[in-house]
C-alpha cells in the first residue's frame, strides 16, 4: 500500500460529511486528487440538478486530498484547516460529477515552507466535469496547514 493509498483510507473515514453525502475519492498524489459524486435524489435540488452544497462538498473534499497528498510524508503531524473557498458554477451539473485538484504550489516547496515557518497557506484549484467532460464548477479553497496542536 503507497502512501497515498492510506492517506485515502484515511480521509475516507476522518471526513464522515463528505462520506455521508456520498463522494468518493479515486485518486491522490503529489498535490493532485480526483474524486466524484454520483446525482441521486439526496443531493439534488428543486430542478433534479445536482445541490449547490453537494458540489461544494465534492469540491473541498477533493481539494483537502490533494492537500494531504502534497504533505503526505508529515501530514499525520499537521492540523490542515481549509480558511477560505470560492465557487463558480458554470453549467447546470446533471449526473456523475468528476473533481479534479492541484496544489498551487509543489508538495517540496510547502514541505519546504512547513520545515521553515512551521506552517503554511495556499491554495488548491478544483475543476469540476460532468460526465460529457464539460466543466460545471471553477473553485478555489485556500488551506492553512500547521503543526498538530
Amino acid at each position: 500500500m503507497t502512501p497515498y493509498d492510506m492517506i485515502k483510507n484515511h480521509l475516507d473515514s476522518a471526513v464522515p460529511f463528505a462520506r455521508y453525502v456520498g463522494v468518493r475519492l479515486i485518486e491522490i498524489s503529489d498535490g493532485s486528487a480526483s474524486a466524484e459524486l454520483e446525482q441521486r435524489n439526496e443531493v439534488s435540488n428543486h430542478i433534479q440538478s445536482m445541490h449547490a452544497g453537494a458540489m461544494f462538498t465534492l469540491g473541498e473534499a477533493a481539494s483537502g486530498a490533494a492537500m494531504a497528498g502534497a504533505l503526505a510524508p508529515v501530514i499525520l503531524q499537521m492540523r490542515p484547516v481549509a480558511s477560505t473557498g470560492r465557487i463558480d458554477f458554470k453549467k447546470v451539473a446533471i449526473g456523475t460529477l468528476t473533481a479534479h485538484a492541484k496544489t498551487s504550489q509543489s508538495g517540496a516547496a510547502l514541505m519546504e515552507a512547513i520545515r521553515r515557518d512551521g506552517k503554511v497557506a495556499f491554495d488548491v484549484a478544483v475543476d469540476i466535469r460532468d460526465a460529457a467532460g464539460d466543466k460545471v464548477v471553477e473553485m478555489v479553497v485556500n488551506w492553512y496547514v500547521s503543526a498538530a496542536r
